[in-house]
């Protein structure tokens, strides 16, 4: 299932499907800013992402993540070498092997939560963005690879359902809690699953204004 809910009719999340030789990719992305000059951004991640991936032969989520982000920086670089905007994105990538059934993950910034025999396992990401931030080492990318069974259920996620506000209180969901639920409906069929996540966090933010674009990718193998 997807859940995607645009803070504004158009989004700075995106969700991407790609296929190469035998292998599928897919990942859930959370660009710089939302509604037109987060979808501006969303458009130009998508065009890169998908010529990277045509024209280079590795299907390695943390490479096509350096590359990524060498582009990125490449394309908002002025003449004078000089950034003209800090933008970027986080994004949890993947890389399936169907034959294999082996998992290849890696993420800037979002996690991937993983459900192995109800037990939950949380693959988290580098603590840095996929662009230039003057406050931010350039370091590769981590890769994480792992097989996967039937019955296993994996999340990616922008920051969207945690960050929103709501509740008696009125404070953000958080991840804890947002583990908390997966964990509670990572059992039921998927649309269910969708369902009651949609629920959950209309529930959460009541009256209050929704303060940024959400997204959620679940995946039972």
């Amino acid at each position: 299932f997807v859940v995607f809910m645009p803070k504004d009719i158009v989004s700075g999340d995106f969700y991407w499907l790609h296929t190469k030789t035998d292998q599928i990719l897919f990942a859930a992305a959370d660009c710089t800013g939302h509604g037109v000059p987060g979808a501006f951004m969303s458009l130009i991640c998508i065009n890169l992402l998908n010529k990277i991936v045509d024209k280079k032969i590795t299907t390695a989520p943390a490479e096509l993540l350096d590359l990524l982000r060498q582009q990125i920086i490449t394309s908002f670089t002025s003449k004078k070498g000089q950034e003209k905007r800090q933008d970027g994105l986080d994004i949890a990538l993947c890389s399936y092997d169907p034959k294999t059934k082996i998992l290849s993950y890696a993420g800037a910034k979002n996690s991937l939560y993983l459900f192995k025999n109800n037990v939950f396992k949380e693959i988290k990401a580098d603590r840095q963005t996929v662009g230039k931030f003057y406050d931010q080492k350039k370091n590769e990318f981590t890769n994480h690879s792992f097989p996967v069974e039937k019955g296993d259920v994996i999340y990616l996620f922008s920051d969207g359902f945690a960050d929103q506000k709501g509740g008696p209180d009125n404070k953000k969901y958080y991840y804890p809690t947002f583990q908390e639920l997966c964990a509670s409906i990572h059992q039921l069929d998927m649309d269910e699953q969708k369902q009651k996540l949609e629920q959950a966090f209309a529930s959460w933010k009541g009256t209050n204004e929704q303060i940024d674009d959400v997204l959620i990718i679940g995946i039972r193998f």
